[in-house]
């Protein structure tokens, strides 16, 4: 009798632990840092944004692939080499131009990752500037112009909104 009880309660933890790890975000990071990358480049701190697209790389790397969902996993497996490529450009230089080029092709990617796979149980806008015919995502519906910066901090629209 003692026995089957320790053998329900491990199996109720395990039921527990598998429904926790359901719910869990695995890519949330990721979103994370893309944000850290569009917010220096808000600020037209390149600096900032090499720093935050280093840690972008780090947690892309650090990606639990076991914990991730099977459709999210096919989803970020595709663009993974595309998205690290980028974040590894704006890593190594401290030039705005190069970074921001660099940013739109990140940014083209990571919407398609957010269309394809969950990274936030909050909603994620599409964003677009229609002078660099290119779009971001932000947490935000207030647009903060990454291309441009405090040149032209409110060009753009949101296009779409991704809900979780």
């Amino acid at each position: 009798m003692k026995h089957f009880i320790i053998v329900i309660g491990m199996f109720a933890m395990t039921s527990l632990t598998a429904r926790l790890n359901a719910q869990q975000i695995v890519l949330a990071p990721v979103l994370t840092d893309y944000y850290s990358i569009k917010d220096a480049l808000v600020s037209s701190d390149a600096k900032g944004a090499a720093q935050k697209a280093a840690g972008f790389v780090k947690d892309m790397d650090g990606v639990d692939m076991h914990a991730i969902p099977a459709k999210d996993h096919m989803a970020f497996m595709q663009l993974k080499d595309k998205l690290a490529f980028d974040a590894r450009h704006i890593s190594e230089s401290t030039d705005l131009a190069h970074q921001r080029e660099h940013f739109a092709s990140l940014s083209t990617n990571m919407v398609s990752l957010a269309k394809q796979a969950r990274l936030s149980d909050q909603p994620v806008y599409e964003e677009y500037c229609p002078m660099k015919k290119a779009s971001w995502l932000s947490n935000d519906q207030a647009i903060k112009n990454p291309y441009y910066g405090s040149s032209m901090l409110t060009c753009g629209k949101v296009t779409s909104t991704l809900k979780p």
